[in-house]
């Protein structure tokens, strides 16, 4: 029943998202209250999501690293310069919405990319070691990116943000590392997949709190809220395309390309928000929860153009291959 459970949130990922924050915001009165539940939800999706992650991983990353660090360059350089430029640009003078769009960029890839590097035939132990690596390093980058950024502009509790990324991402994910180590495959494999459907819905209503506690934020739709809504989904778009493009300028091998697009362009997104909203005024979190509204849509929209780019090589190949000598 689990596994079935599981199979079906699988499928409706992309909707899944879009319609907690929808319900979020219908029911922020009776949620509002559940905030306090977030970190622990956030803390067992990402234990579940580093179960299928070893030492091993890391090791093979650091012998190989021009993948990560293509992956972190494009994560923590080029990501949030675009978005600070961007947000100086369209919104001049709002620090607020200017910090929000920063945060978006600046934490750590999202964990659901290893779903979709797998989907895609990505290399998923290159996938894991981005995760495992850039999760590692979050309680320092995050801080200090936002400090260079934004610091000047929105006073920020940084030890608060340093001790929250510890106890919801680091911490599960080394625990997840350690069964996987030193428990037979078999357990481990059992309770990855024992955990996958209970992290979906975990995911579901960790975005639907979230959207509750900034629900006057995002009630109304103006012209303001439709500006932040395009930028939130040009500056996330822009993330998975410059991954794409330059794993096939430097020509690497197809299933790391996989892995770059979605470690790239995704982020985790819900610890974003969990951010946003225990350690930041609220209007920062608005371009935050807007970017949860798109994140698992671009990864489907960017799923599908590999799939189509796939094909066009494969009947490429065939049609050069079919010619007479």
């Amino acid at each position: 029943m689990l596994q079935s459970i599981n199979k079906t949130l699988g499928k409706i990922m992309p909707l899944l998202t879009p319609i907690s924050v929808v319900s979020g915001v219908l029911l922020s009165e009776h949620l509002h209250g559940f905030a306090a539940f977030v970190p622990w939800i956030f803390a067992f999706m990402t234990f579940a999501g580093s179960l299928g992650a070893n030492f091993q991983s890391l090791k093979a990353a650091v012998v190989h690293p021009l993948p990560m660090l293509l992956a972190l360059f494009v994560l923590h350089v080029f990501m949030p310069v675009l978005a600070w430029c961007t947000g100086h640009l369209v919104f001049n003078g709002d620090s607020f919405t200017i910090t929000g769009l920063i945060l978006g960029v600046v934490i750590p890839t999202g964990i659901t990319s290893m779903i979709w590097a797998a989907m895609y035939k990505g290399n998923i132990g290159l996938t894991l070691s981005i995760i495992l690596i850039d999760t590692i390093l979050s309680p320092f980058i995050v801080p200090f990116s936002l400090s260079v950024l934004a610091g000047a502009q929105v006073e920020m509790d940084v030890a608060g943000m340093m001790k929250g990324l510890f106890g919801m991402v680091v911490i599960p994910s080394l625990l997840g590392m350690l069964v996987n180590q030193f428990s037979t495959p078999e357990r481990t494999a059992r309770l990855s997949a024992n955990c996958a459907p209970f992290s979906k819905m975990g995911l579901a209503a960790v975005v639907a709190i979230n959207s509750s506690v900034v629900a006057p934020y995002l009630k109304t739709v103006d012209l303001k809220f439709l500006t932040i809504a395009l930028t939130v989904f040009l500056v996330a778009f822009t993330g998975y395309l410059t991954a794409w493009l330059l794993g096939r300028m430097l020509k690497r091998p197809q299933e790391e390309i996989v892995a770059l697009i979605f470690t790239g362009g995704m982020r985790n997104i819900s610890a974003g928000a969990v951010l946003a909203t225990s350690f930041f005024p609220a209007k920062v979190a608005v371009p935050v929860v807007i970017g949860m509204l798109f994140q698992q849509i671009l990864a489907a929209l960017f799923g599908h153009l590999l799939a189509r780019s796939e094909l066009k090589k494969a009947n490429h190949f065939d049609e050069k291959t079919s010619l007479p000598s």
